[in-house]
Parts: structure tokens; C-alpha cells; sequence
């Protein structure tokens, strides 16, 4: 028995050191609040303690005070990547709709993103994000990018991004890869003129080395004037590496509308600029393929007996010039 009690308090022990406390906080300010509540989903409500990832009724979020900020505070494992969504009700459908340049980014998902870095704080806490929105009232979004390509091998201390608010610091700020060696990390600023740098480790010996046309004193410099997604830059240079030069050629897009949307078992896709649709993939809100039809070699294509059941879907539009645009579809 006291074996098993010993084997307990050593896991309990591993677990706690594991863990991290991350606040989840949205600004509901200029919404209507449903009468169920106001919820978060992710892919990390399992290991916050809940049944199911990506439930929308499982986790609540409560109102702070008599301000539109409704947040929660959850324990998780560190080191890792969450997405998440927050939803104004408790039905998958009425969940936000996430900017571009917000999402995770890769393929057809589009929900936020958050890697929990246990050199943070000791509850990490991005801000209240405004619903449907990027950053906190009153900031912007910067997404930092950098290609560590012609830096291998990557440091097993990690990548990060240091600047001029937080002293150029080598462990505060560490950036995560979803592949193709390019790092990245979502970060929120007032608009203003800042310097930063990157770090391969998180020493302060692992820093680039700066210099040619975005060289601004030895860092790299932004002005923020609205929400930025910065170029994919090399670690040490001042443009793209050649292999994401050509990855981002590929991967143009085209535009397409679908409606009607809300739908129920029929909607119709138009290209505007008469691309010849080859298929259609639907995904659901965790990213699992439900559905795929074929296309007719026309501009439009018309899907019927969809059969969904009721909540938010994304489709992957492909032409057959290899290209492909990702649209939102509600299904009521």
C-alpha cells in the first residue's frame, strides 16, 4: 500500500511540474450574449480535466465583474501547442469567426492557436481577445516568422523572439514550428515603432547576426500601424529562404463564395474568376474530412444532400490549376 501511495504522489509530482496555469479571456464587446453562456473549445480540454475535446458546452467561461471579459483559468501541460475557439452559446455553430491572421495556419483549420512556454509566467495570458477578433482592445497583431532552414540544427532549447519591450530577452518569448523549419509565435503590441531579434537557444550567444536592409542597429525593426503578419524571413538574413519562396507561390489562392450560408442540405460554390472547380473537401470544426464531391468542370458546382448536421464547416475549394481556397459554411 505504501508502494502504491508512494507511486501516486511521485506521478501527482511529475504531472504538477508538467502543468501550467493559462488563462483563456474574451472581450464580448459589441455582442449579444446568449442565454447559455459564453464557452471556449480546444483541442485542450481533455487534459484540462473536461470529457471531450471540442465540446462547446463542457467549459464555460465567467464574466469578470460587470466588464465583457468572461475568462477562465485551466491547468495543461507546457511545452505544447493548444487551439482553441470561443463560442457565444454552447452550440459548435455559433462559435467565432477566427481572421486570418489569427489561425493556426496550415490546410483548411482555422482556429487560434497558443504554444504554453513554461519559461512564461506562472499563468500564462495572452490578453482578452475581442470575439471574431486578433489581438485585445486597443493592441494589434504581430506574427512573428523565421525560417531556420540554413540554421540547423535548431537548438533543443527552442527558437525565440526577443525586443526592445522585453529587454531583447532569449527565453521570454519562444516561437513554434507546424513545419517547413519556419517558427512563429503570435504576440500583441501598441501600435508603435519596436526592434527585435531571434534566437536560436535561449542564450543570448544564440542570436542572429543582422546586417543589410533590415538591419536597424544591429535588430530587425517593425512599425506597427494594424494587425501584421511579418514576411517569412532566413534566421540571420534579411529575405526569404528560397524553399518558402516557392512553397508560398503554390500555394495562391483564388476566390470563391458560397451560399446560401446559413444552408441546410444544398449550397452552391462560385468562382469569380471562372476557375474551373476539381473537387471539394468538407472538414469539420476538429478537422476531420466528412464529405468530398467531385466537380463538373464548371465555374460553379452546386452540392446537394449534404446531410451535416447542424454546426460550422470548412471547405477546401481545389481548381485544377492546383490551387485552393478554404470557405466558411454554416449548417442550421
Amino acid at each position: 500500500m505504501k508502494k502504491f501511495l508512494l507511486l501516486v504522489s511521485f506521478i501527482f509530482c511529475i504531472t504538477s511540474l508538467s502543468a501550467k496555469k493559462v488563462k483563456f479571456a474574451v472581450d464580448m464587446t459589441g455582442q449579444t450574449i446568449s442565454a447559455f453562456g459564453v464557452h471556449i473549445v480546444g483541442d485542450f480540454q481533455e487534459a484540462a480535466g473536461y470529457p471531450l475535446n471540442f465540446d462547446p458546452a463542457a467549459t464555460p467561461l465567467t464574466q469578470e465583474g460587470v466588464t465583457n471579459i468572461y475568462s477562465i483559468i485551466v491547468n495543461i501541460p507546457a511545452f505544447t501547442k493548444y487551439e482553441y475557439l470561443f463560442v457565444n452559446g454552447d452550440q459548435t455553430y455559433e462559435a467565432e469567426f477566427v481572421p486570418d491572421e489569427s489561425r493556426v495556419g496550415y490546410n483548411f483549420i482555422d482556429n487560434r492557436w497558443l504554444y504554453v512556454d513554461s519559461l512564461a509566467n506562472d499563468t500564462t495570458f495572452v490578453g482578452a481577445i475581442l470575439f471574431g477578433g486578433n489581438a485585445p482592445a486597443g493592441l494589434s497583431l504581430v506574427r512573428f516568422k523565421v525560417d531556420m532552414g540554413n540554421a540547423l540544427p535548431v537548438s533543443p532549447n527552442g527558437v525565440h523572439v526577443g525586443d526592445n519591450m522585453n529587454g531583447f530577452s532569449p527565453t521570454k518569448v519562444r516561437l513554434y514550428s507546424f513545419g517547413d523549419n519556419i517558427y512563429e509565435t503570435i504576440s500583441y503590441y501598441v501600435n508603435n515603432s519596436y526592434s527585435f531579434r531571434y534566437f536560436n537557444g535561449n542564450t543570448a550567444i544564440t542570436t542572429e547576426t543582422i546586417s543589410g536592409s533590415c538591419d536597424v542597429f544591429g535588430n530587425r525593426g517593425l512599425t506597427l500601424t494594424k494587425d501584421t503578419v511579418m514576411s517569412t524571413v532566413c534566421f540571420s538574413s534579411c529575405s526569404a529562404c528560397m524553399a518558402t519562396a516557392i512553397s508560398e507561390l503554390k500555394n495562391t489562392t483564388v476566390s470563391f463564395n458560397v451560399f446560401p450560408n446559413p444552408a441546410k442540405d444544398m449550397v452552391t460554390i462560385h468562382s469569380s474568376q471562372n476557375e474551373t472547380i476539381t473537387s471539394v473537401i468538407i472538414y469539420n470544426v476538429t478537422g476531420q474530412q466528412v464529405n468530398q464531391f467531385h466537380g463538373t468542370n464548371q465555374g460553379d458546382i452546386t452540392l446537394t444532400g449534404l446531410s451535416l448536421s447542424q454546426g460550422l464547416y470548412t471547405l477546401k475549394v481545389l481548381t485544377k490549376n492546383n490551387q485552393s481556397s478554404f470557405l466558411k459554411l454554416i449548417i442550421d
